[in-house]
């Protein structure tokens, strides 16, 4: 699956990095229980709750056993 990560609408604040790491760690776990195969996590530079992609690939790494991760790079140009 690819993790699209939109956080906030509209102008609003939106959830915490916290919550944010901990919904996809969930979501990447259950992935790994039901066999799917792949999870990529968009990188948003601008956006506080997901400019660092590294910590929460790092977290999926220690938590599954079967599933492959990295970043999903959109070029919006």
């Amino acid at each position: 699956f690819l993790s699209f990560g939109h956080y906030a609408f509209g102008g609003q604040r939106g959830p915490s990095a916290e919550k944010i790491a901990k919904t996809h760690l969930e979501i990447t776990q259950a992935a790994d229980e039901i066999g799917v195969n792949n999870a990529s996590f968009r990188v948003h530079h601008f956006v506080p709750q997901a400019s660092a992609p590294m910590p929460l690939l790092g977290a999926v790494a220690a938590t599954t056993k079967h599933i492959e991760m990295g970043t999903g790079v959109i070029d919006m140009r």
